[in-house]
């Protein structure tokens, strides 16, 4: 993974489903290359984590999004860029599964309920990019195997619902739909380790970059590198021409 992050350079990068905890991180984590991280864990050990490394320090760190139920599962660290009349954030947040059962799937949809007010007073107040697993596919070009998932976490109704009501209503722009509308096969960012998913390509798209309009236009090309498997997850790159 250093390798590639040296070769794209980015100036944030976004990471979720960390696993790890503060003593993990220390000594070992908290730079790479020459950016600086910063994060919210789980109180739970080897659960969830999320976190942004970045080159550029930020005006402020926002860890947790108020909720009761989810700030100790450590889902959600925001990093704010304020200055000269500008008010932006980067998000890292790391959306539920609920493929484990019924009780974790009730979890999620509690989750989209807190979350989508939340983006939504917080457009009131700046522009923002969130990076996130979300795991949810939209649409049925966002899977492989739409047909045989729809009544499976991650392709329900009601999540995909959820999304149509974030990007209309909600005024949040999927970055990569924006810029590849009918991609199908090349789209996906995740893969069962069940089978032969990877090497089949049998995908889905649960990985996102969701941005206020504003810097939904400025973003310029996607990759979604696929050229060595880091884990179950692709890369998604977004530049932005800020």
């Amino acid at each position: 993974m250093h390798a590639w992050v040296e070769q794209v350079d980015p100036d944030c990068i976004c990471v979720q489903e960390v696993k790890a905890q503060a003593a993990d991180v220390q000594g070992q984590f908290e730079q790479l290359g020459n950016r600086t991280g910063y994060f919210h864990f789980a109180e739970k050990k080897g659960y969830s984590g999320v976190g942004i490394y970045t080159k550029q320090t930020p005006s402020d760190v926002i860890v947790g999004f108020g909720s009761a139920e989810f700030d100790t599962e450590g889902r959600y660290v925001e990093l704010r860029f304020d200055g000269l009349g500008v008010k932006r954030s980067i998000i890292s947040c790391y959306f539920p599964s609920g493929s484990s059962g019924e009780e974790r799937q009730q979890a999620k949809f509690r989750f989209l309920a807190e979350m989508y007010p939340h983006l939504n007073r917080l457009q009131n107040e700046r522009d923002f990019i969130v990076c996130s697993d979300v795991n949810i596919a939209h649409q049925q070009i966002d899977l492989k195997n739409w047909k045989s998932n729809q009544k499976n976490s991650g392709f329900l109704p009601e999540e995909r619902a959820w999304m149509t009501q974030l990007l209309t209503t909600g005024g949040l722009v999927d970055v990569y739909r924006q810029l590849h509308p009918n991609a199908t096969d090349e789209a996906y960012t995740w893969w069962s380790n069940r089978g032969q998913a990877y090497a089949k390509n049998v995908g889905w798209r649960l990985d996102y970059q969701l941005a206020t309009q504003a810097l939904a236009n400025k973003a310029q090309s996607v990759q979604i590198y696929k050229g060595e498997k880091f884990s179950d997850h692709a890369p998604v790159t977004i530049e932005y021409a800020l």
